[in-house]
C-alpha cells in the first residue's frame, strides 16, 4: 500500500485495488493520507465474505491502484477457498471427430466466465472525444495488427466514458454501413475530388468510411487487389494521392458529420445487441486525433496548414501512433507539391537515404512528417519505444527524430470479446479455465480433420498465423520446415497466411511433399485462425522483430 498512499488524489474518493485475482474498493482517508479498504465478497463461493487483504485473499501479485479520476467499480473477488479445477481426464484416443461436439454438450463452463457478476462500466469524470484515423479497421479491412487494434481499442475506450470515432477508407460495399448523404470536396494533386461518408454505430463507436473510387474500385471482390497494392510488396503508384485524399477527408468527416440520429440509425444498421449511443450531435473542434502509421501521418500537417489558420480545430490535438516503423511512406521530393500543403511544412518531410526506390536522392517521408508535427508520439509497446531510438537498424533511419521528440510505448491489447474462448463464435465447443483440459484435445482433433491432416491426438500440432514476408520470418520458416518434417520428428504443422508469392509457392510445394504432416492455407480465413489458436499445441512466431504482436496475446488468452 506504500505506493498507493504516495499518490496525490482527492480525499474521500473511492479507488480500485487489484491484487492477484481479487479487486477491492479503497477509500482515501483524508486524516491519515492513507487508503482504507472496504469489505468485499468472493464471486465464486456462495455466502463467503472475506475481509480485505486478509490471509484468505488470493494476493499473488503486489497491489496496484486504478488511475485517479476514475470511478470505483465492483469487480471480481475470489478467496483461497476457490475450488481447485476438477474434471474428467483429457479427451483423446481414437474416437469419431464428428461426435466431439455432441459429447461436449454435457460439458458446461463452470468457471468465472459464466458465473462472474458484471464488472460494470468504468466511467471517466470527463470523457474525451477521440478520432482514430487509419487505413485499416477490423473487421471491415485488415492486413495485420493495425486492423485488429482499430477493431478492439475503440470499444474499450467507449466503455471508459469516451466518445470515439474511427475513420477508414471504404474498400468494399459494407452491408452494415449506411450512406450519410454527406459529401466533402478535397484538393489532391491540384484537382478537386468529392468524397462521400458512410456510417454505422457498433459497440458504442461511430464507424465512418470514406467513399471514393480510389478505394472502392480496388476491392478484393472486384479486382483481386489489396488495400495497398495488387500484390504484396508492390504498392499502387498513386498511393500518395489516395492517402492524401483520405487524410483530408478524415478531418472533413469530423467537421461535417452530425450524429444526432445515431441512436435510431444504430438500430437499423447494426444488430439488436448494439446499444444506442449516449452521445448526440457533431464531435466539434475540441477532439483528439489518433493518426496511425504513415497512411494517416498528414492529419497534423493539414490541421496546421489549412484548418487552424481558418480558426477551425484550434484546440484539437494529434497523437501519432507508429505500429511498424518499417513502412514509412517515402516518395520523390518533388511529390510534396501534390499534397496541398503550405511551404512551411516542407522541411518536416525532407529526408535523404541511400536507396534507389522510389528515386535516387532527396525524398519526402510521410512518417517523418508525422513525427515532427504531431503533439505526442505513441507506439505499441514500451520495448518497441526503446528499440525505435536504439539505432538506425531498428529505428529505420528515423531514430534521431524520435529521440528528439520523445515517444511513449503503450502495450497493445486485444479484443477480449472476439478472443474469449468461453464465447468464441467460431468454436464448436467453448471453454474456460474450468473445462479447458476436457475441450482443447477435442478441438485439436476437429482442427486436424478440418485441414485434412490425419487425426492423431498424441502428435504435436504446430501453427503459424501471419503475413508471409521477411519481417515475420517466413523465409526462416520455409527453410526450417523440410528439417522439421523428417520422419524422426513426429509432428504436424499448419501455416495460415498470405503475402509474397514466392513464400506461398514454397509452402504449397512443401504441402505436396509432406501431405500427411503439413498444410499451407494461403488465404484469409478468420474461422480457421480461431480454431488454430484454440486447437494447436504450439504457436510458431519466427519474426525477426515484432513491435508488439497480437498472435501471442490471442494464444495466451
Amino acid at each position: 500500500m506504500a505506493a498507493a498512499a504516495s499518490l496525490s488524489v482527492p480525499a474521500g474518493k473511492l479507488y480500485v485495488a487489484v491484487s492477484g485475482s481479487s479487486i477491492s474498493l479503497l477509500r482515501h482517508d483524508s486524516s491519515s493520507s492513507s487508503f482504507v479498504a472496504t469489505a468485499g465478497s468472493c464471486h465464486v463461493c456462495p455466502g463467503c465474505c472475506v475481509p480485505p487483504f486478509s490471509s484468505d485473499v488470493d494476493a499473488c501479485r503486489p497491489c496496484t491502484i486504478a488511475l485517479p479520476g476514475m470511478d470505483a467499480f465492483q469487480g471480481l473477488r475470489s478467496c483461497k477457498r476457490y475450488p481447485k479445477l476438477a474434471g474428467s481426464p483429457p479427451l483423446g484416443g481414437a474416437r469419431s471427430v464428428s461426435s466431439f461436439a455432441e459429447q461436449m454438450k454435457s460439458v458446461t463452463l463452470r468457471g468465472a466466465s459464466t458465473s462472474r457478476p458484471s464488472r460494470g462500466v468504468v466511467s471517466c469524470e470527463a470523457g474525451m472525444k477521440i478520432v482514430f484515423v487509419s487505413a485499416e479497421v477490423g473487421p471491415w479491412s485488415k492486413t495485420g495488427g493495425l486492423g485488429d487494434v482499430l477493431a478492439g481499442l475503440p470499444p474499450a475506450l467507449v466503455a471508459r466514458g469516451h466518445r470515439v470515432m474511427t475513420v477508414a477508407p471504404r474498400y468494399d460495399q459494407y452491408r452494415d454501413a449506411w450512406d450519410t448523404s454527406v459529401t466533402a470536396d478535397v484538393v489532391v494533386g491540384g484537382r478537386t475530388e468529392t468524397v462521400r461518408f458512410f456510417h454505422c454505430h457498433k459497440r458504442g463507436v461511430d464507424r465512418v468510411f470514406v467513399d471514393h473510387p480510389l478505394f472502392l474500385a480496388r476491392v478484393w471482390g472486384k479486382t483481386g487487389g489489396k488495400i495497398y497494392g495488387e500484390t504484396t510488396g508492390e504498392d499502387y503508384p498513386d498511393n500518395q494521392l489516395r492517402f492524401s485524399l483520405f487524410n483530408q477527408a478524415a478531418i472533413e468527416a469530423v467537421r461535417l458529420l452530425d450524429f444526432k440520429h445515431s441512436s435510431s440509425s444504430s438500430s437499423s444498421s447494426s444488430s439488436s445487441s448494439n446499444s444506442p449511443s449516449p452521445f448526440q450531435g457533431p464531435y466539434g473542434d475540441d477532439v483528439i486525433f489518433v493518426a496511425n502509421d504513415w497512411h494517416s501521418a498528414l492529419v497534423p500537417c493539414y490541421l496546421k496548414s489549412i484548418y487552424k489558420p481558418r480558426g477551425q480545430f484550434v484546440n484539437a490535438k494529434v497523437a501519432f501512433c507508429v505500429h511498424n516503423v518499417l513502412y514509412q511512406g517515402r516518395f520523390a521530393a518533388t511529390d510534396f507539391d501534390l499534397l496541398n500543403l503550405g511551404e512551411e511544412l516542407r522541411p518536416s518531410f525532407g529526408f535523404l537515404d541511400g536507396y534507389e526506390k522510389p528515386v535516387v536522392g532527396p525524398k519526402i517521408n510521410w512518417m517523418k512528417a508525422g513525427f515532427e508535427e504531431a503533439d505526442v508520439l505513441l507506439t505499441v509497446s514500451p520495448n518497441y519505444a526503446k528499440e525505435l531510438v536504439s539505432g538506425e537498424d531498428k529505428g529505420m533511419e528515423l531514430n534521431h527524430v524520435v529521440q528528439r521528440r520523445g515517444i511513449v510505448g503503450i502495450v497493445n491489447g486485444m479484443d477480449v470479446q472476439e478472443w474469449d474462448p468461453a464465447s468464441d463464435k467460431y468454436l464448436e465447443v467453448n471453454y474456460d479455465a474450468s473445462n479447458v483440459l476436457e475441450v482443447k484435445p477435442g478441438l485439436k482433433e476437429l482442427l486436424q480433420a478440418e485441414v485434412g491432416l490425419p487425426v492423431l491426438p498424441h502428435v504435436p500440432l504446430f501453427a503459424f498465423i501471419g503475413r508471409l514476408e521477411e519481417q515475420k520470418g517466413s523465409d526462416v520458416l520455409c527453410a526450417a520446415l523440410p528439417k522439421l518434417m523428417q520422419e524422426e520428428n513426429a509432428l504436424q504443422m499448419v501455416v495460415l497466411g498470405t503475402g509474397k508469392k514466392r513464400f506461398e509457392s514454397e509452402l504449397r510445394a512443401l504441402e505436396k511433399r509432406y501431405p500427411e504432416r503439413f498444410r499451407a492455407v494461403c488465404k484469409f480465413n478468420a474461422p480457421l485462425a480461431h480454431l488454430l489458436t484454440a486447437g494447436a499445441d504450439f504457436m510458431v512466431i519466427p519474426s525477426r522483430f515484432e513491435p508488439c504482436g497480437l498472435i501471442q496475446l490471442h494464444a495466451m488468452r
